[in-house]
């Protein structure tokens, strides 16, 4: 009974179907003393190493045994063997070692509350006993059996099946005599359909090129770190008084070799950094980095969510990248996906045979729109899995931020379906959603103090940028989508007709301090044949340029952080491709080349001035001094912190008004700091530089003083008491 037993098992290694061949292979007790038992496909002869024991091939199979008394045989004995290819190999037997991932940990995964899970799944350097190599796990519990395959095991799923640990779902094994950089994958056989399936690692570090989707074992890295100062400064700073002005980038994109190739992190870190200095700009968000299949894909379609993509290469090239952003001041947000992935074969989709990481009921489960798949935010360990993730970018990476990507398919279960599941009180809330973003957010602020977490979110859902502790979604800052959206539907419309529509500009101020906001012109506005930034502006070419110039003085004066995408703050013309390059030879041309100026000194004037920047979020640093003249389509504004403010007046018709009448807070002498109709910046040169504004004792606009200015046609005028 025993032998016929122990030949079903041999059968079932042998078919890849066994779920625990560590009960069949390696060491074991025997009546001679000690059995070793290898299998090993394509080899023609076996030893044991120490004391050249050879191994005795099992008729009719590739299974060798040895058997003996073991008294001088070392528990990690190597094997040597020679296959059919007469190549000679010696390693230590992986099947004689004992369980290596602790309880606890597989514990606190089980449990969702493990924030540094991809330090002992994926693929790790390991040593035991003084012997290296690499350990594998990964969480597969509907899998009947899963196998390491890898250029060192000839992608053969027979040679190394994992263990598993009971109860937890994960699988593992510790391979020793092999090194960082080489090629693997996990193949999974389901358990009840006896599915084979050949994956990606959910936790690799590193991908090979494109079209391939082997993961790379990535070594521990040595990258010396030169931004200690920077990472001191961010971890006490008073972000929320604070200037923040964001450059949005697809660094595919942005900037690309002589024959069109992609640049190296490093590269484009030497010639970013420069340019965001020179422009201003205190943050770089990068659109996903993440490793994502279709370079047209713009980074959204993650299947590598702890890996840097290796179009610009290595992850110490990535690090490099955001260490010298940090030397230079500069901070760096990343674009992080935790709302869906894509259905690609290879990575997280059905990924034991089952609906794993999303929801097998594809109401609950499917982005109809997106054509991809929602994570299963109910689950611990999916929950863990993009915890780990956040975690990882900002800790192995000293990344500053992270812009959570569409949150507002997140929030809500009938998100843009006709079909769905209401939730177990029968509304439309994702409660298991809502928990994850509570939870995200109070982990990467514990776990990296100073960082800030970001929502994309395009809905009137209350509180997300206010602390968990008081109900609140526990975001920092929330992208203030209705902003946008009522600016570039005002600025659309003719000059002559934005009389009728003057409340799409005050109504923002009705809300504008409910959340911490961003006002963003990102990417989004720029595609799907919405047109450039530009000629998404009305009238000639002079009006488009004008209208451009004023909406940035207009956006850089109002309450909120700022956000431009490239290309943007040069007023490229043709609407963004992913595929090609920004078009950077237009700045050869007298209004682009003006735009961009204009955008430089906007950047230096809100960062040099406290009253545009330090109450950003509380009504402490806004008054309106006019918001009633819509017949002249001009408002007027004070922007102030403590003792220091700025008077703003945006005119958003074509007409030039002289002698327009405006109250200030205080006598004195003003001084024009700022006039987007500079010729500087391409503009007619109309506006106040050559006068003295004093203000006069004359009430107007409930204000005891006020002054006469030049108002310039689509323009915006910036001035500040002097005297």
């Amino acid at each position: 009974m025993r032998e016929n037993k122990l030949n079903d098992e041999m059968i079932r290694i042998a078919e890849a179907r066994h779920h625990d061949p560590f009960s069949v292979l390696g060491r074991h007790p025997c009546p001679e003393g000690v059995l070793v038992r290898a299998y090993i496909p394509h080899a023609l002869e076996v030893a044991i190493a120490e004391g050249n024991l050879p191994l005795a091939r099992v008729p009719d199979s590739d299974f060798f045994e040895w058997r003996g008394s073991g008294k001088n045989l070392p528990e990690h004995y190597r094997l040597i063997w020679r296959d059919t290819w007469h190549h000679d190999h010696i390693a230590h037997d992986p099947y004689s070692y004992l369980p290596q991932l602790s309880d606890f940990d597989l514990h606190l995964f089980g449990e969702g509350r493990h924030s540094h899970a991809y330090r002992f799944l994926g693929a790790n350097e390991h040593e035991v006993d003084g012997v290296a190599g690499i350990l594998f796990a990964v969480w597969a519990p509907n899998a009947e059996r899963v196998s390491v395959l890898g250029d060192f095991n000839h992608w053969d799923g027979r040679r190394h099946p994992m263990r598993v640990r009971p109860g937890s779902g994960v699988w593992e094994l510790f391979i020793p005599d092999i090194a960082p950089g080489i090629f693997y994958r996990f193949e999974i056989r389901n358990r009840n359909s006896g599915e084979v399936l050949t994956k990606s690692d959910p936790y690799g570090r590193r991908f090979e090129m494109r079209p391939g989707n082997a993961s790379i074992v990535t070594p521990r890295s040595t990258y010396a770190w030169q931004d200690a100062a920077w990472i001191e400064r961010r971890a006490t700073a008073d972000w929320q008084h604070a200037p923040m002005s964001t450059y949005e980038v697809h660094l595919g994109s942005w900037q690309r070799g002589y024959e069109g190739e992609f640049l190296n992190y490093r590269e484009l870190a030497r010639q970013l950094v420069e340019y965001v200095c020179r422009m201003g700009f205190t943050h770089i968000e990068l659109l996903p980095v993440t490793e994502h299949p279709f370079d047209q894909s713009w980074g959204y379609q993650v299947t590598g969510y702890f890996a840097p993509t290796s179009r610009f290469g290595t992850p110490d090239d990535f690090r490099y990248f955001v260490d010298l952003c940090h030397q230079n001041d500069i901070g760096v947000i990343l674009d992080w996906v935790p709302a869906h992935f894509p259905k690609d074969a290879h990575a997280l989709a059905r990924f034991d045979g089952t609906a794993l990481y999303e929801h097998e009921d594809p109401r609950k489960g499917e982005h109809l729109d997106w054509s991809t798949l929602i994570f299963n935010f109910g689950r611990n360990e999916v929950k863990n899995f993009l915890i780990s993730s956040a975690v990882y970018w900002l800790d192995e990476f000293h990344i500053d931020g992270l812009r959570v990507d569409a949150v507002a398919s997140m929030l809500y279960l009938d998100y843009s379906r006709t079909e769905w599941v209401p939730n177990q009180y029968g509304g439309r809330e994702n409660i298991e959603a809502i928990d994850f973003l509570r939870q995200l957010n109070a982990t990467t602020h514990s776990e990296a103090p100073g960082t800030l977490v970001i929502a994309e979110e395009s809905t009137s859902w209350p509180q997300v940028t206010r602390p968990t502790y008081i109900g609140g979604l526990g975001f920092d800052i929330k992208w203030n989508m209705g902003w946008m959206n009522d600016t570039l539907r005002y600025i659309g419309q003719e000059p002559i007709f934005r009389q009728y529509h003057h409340d799409l500009l005050t109504f923002s101020m009705l809300y504008a301090f409910s959340e911490n906001f961003m006002l963003p012109f990102s990417h989004d506005e720029v595609v799907h044949g919405k047109g450039s930034m530009l000629n998404r502006m009305p009238g000639d070419e002079w009006q488009r340029f004008a209208n451009l110039r004023l909406l940035y003085t207009y956006m850089f004066t109002h309450p909120g952080k700022k956000l431009l995408f490239m290309g943007t703050e040069f007023g490229q013309g043709l609407e963004w491709n992913s595929a090609g390059v920004l078009d950077w030879y237009v700045l050869e041309y007298r209004f682009h080349a003006g735009m961009q100026t204009l955008a430089k000194d906007l950047n230096h004037l809100y960062r040099g001035s406290p009253a545009l920047y330090g109450n950003e979020f509380d009504w402490q640093g806004f008054e309106w001094i006019d918001c009633h003249d819509s017949q002249q389509s001009i408002l007027s504004f004070v922007r102030k912190a403590g003792d220091e403010f700025v008077v703003v007046i945006v005119n958003f018709t074509p007409v030039p008004r002289t002698d327009y009448r405006i109250g200030v807070p205080q006598a004195g002498t003003y001084q024009e700091i700022l006039n987007s109709d500079s010729h500087f910046y391409g503009g007619g040169d109309m506006g106040n530089s050559d006068r003295q504004l004093v203000a006069e004792e004359m009430p107007w606009m409930n204000r005891p003083y006020s002054l006469t200015i030049t108002v310039p046609p689509l323009a915006g005028v910036v001035l500040a008491l002097r005297a």
